[in-house]
């Protein structure tokens, strides 16, 4: 690939990240850096158990991940899994725009190192991507209800308007019906068929051949999705129960941190606030790991709560802590097995 095209594409992501260190350097320089780190001090050895719900995280999503694959691909190695998880969520929240790479790596590896075809693999990250959407819409409507006051109060300090508690509800029931909906399409026995038939009227000949070329890839795709709702659709509740969990778990982190820095705070209340930071999150995906933007929330959830500028300080640097330990494992895992970051076009150019 043309490394200016390349970097021509990724522009957004870059901007992104800039966007983002910018941000953190004017945060740096309004806080309390000095009280953040004797707070943390104080944690001592206790402050190990803050990776443990983003392990959490990680094993619930590997393990709703595994049910997705079609039958026919058999029995899926855990760790191998848990392996592809760590490392493709890694590339996905550390590089600009890293979802691009991240996801389509995902299939790829399957293949590498469990020998799972490339349809199987794609029907089950199709299938997993969708219903994680909807359980992030899930998860959002249980935070905005948990949290329904705590929302409404800070609003006006926030975003300068009431209202938060009713928007974040309304948001959660979009997102909750978009991504059902689609998921259910997906599973009609046409989806992907039908969205090649549309694509292939492009007005661009050599993208219509590559299409052309590869239909019975997406019509495999399609049969693979099939596949995975082989046990019918209530199979996938208790996928759906492991996909909320793992979202969980980021409410769980930020409760675990607050109560070891001596803030005592209702979980109805972190979860209120956390599912919020999650949507601003969404919103500046482009954004590697909300990097800033997500400080910024904080900051003006903390604030309405009257939380001391120390202990925000001390909150934001251990969760950041914490997150440059995980990708640095994921990086490690992806040194040690040999994984390149151009392994995701492989099974981009392979499809069919």
């Amino acid at each position: 690939m043309n490394p200016g095209k390349k970097a021509g594409r990724n522009w957004p992501g870059y901007a992104g990240l800039a966007v983002g260190f910018m941000l953190i350097g004017y945060l740096l320089s309004t806080m309390d850096l000095a009280g953040a780190f004797q707070r943390i001090n104080a944690i001592g050895f206790a402050s190990i158990l803050i990776l443990l719900p983003y392990l959490g995280l990680h094993l619930l999503e590997t393990f709703a991940w595994r049910k997705l694959f079609p039958p026919s691909v058999g029995r899926v190695d855990l760790l191998k899994l848990f392996k592809i998880q760590v490392v493709a969520e890694t590339v996905s929240m550390t590089l600009p725009a890293g979802v691009a790479v991240g996801e389509p790596l995902r299939p790829w590896l399957c293949r590498r190192f469990m020998g799972v075809p490339l349809p199987d693999g794609f029907a089950s990250i199709t299938v997993r991507k969708l219903m994680l959407g909807a359980a992030q819409g899930l998860y959002t409507i249980i935070g905005a209800i948990a949290g329904f006051s705590i929302l409404q109060a800070a609003s006006n300090k926030v975003l300068g308007f009431g209202g938060l508690g009713i928007a974040m509800l309304a948001i959660g029931a979009v997102i909750t019906f978009a991504f059902l909906s689609m998921l259910l399409m997906m599973f009609n026995g046409n989806a992907v068929g039908a969205l090649h038939r549309l694509l292939v009227k492009v007005p661009f000949r050599k993208v219509r051949e590559w299409l052309v070329e590869r239909e019975e890839g997406f019509a495999e795709t399609d049969r693979k999705l099939l596949g995975v709702k082989a046990d019918g659709l209530a199979g996938l509740v208790p996928v759906m129960l492991m996909y909320i969990g793992a979202w969980l778990m980021l409410s769980v982190e930020s409760y675990l941190i607050l109560n070891l820095l001596g803030i005592k705070l209702a979980f109805g209340q972190v979860l209120a606030f956390d599912t919020a930071m999650l949507m601003l999150r969404a919103i500046f995906f482009f954004i590697p790991s909300g990097l800033g933007v997500q400080e910024l929330g904080y900051l003006a959830f903390f604030g309405a709560l009257g939380v001391s500028a120390a202990d925000l300080a001390a909150f934001l640097l251990l969760r950041r802590a914490k997150e440059i330990l995980w990708y640095a494992i994921g990086y490690i895992v992806m040194f040690l097995e040999g994984i390149r970051l151009d392994d995701a076009r492989t099974a981009e150019g392979e499809v069919g």
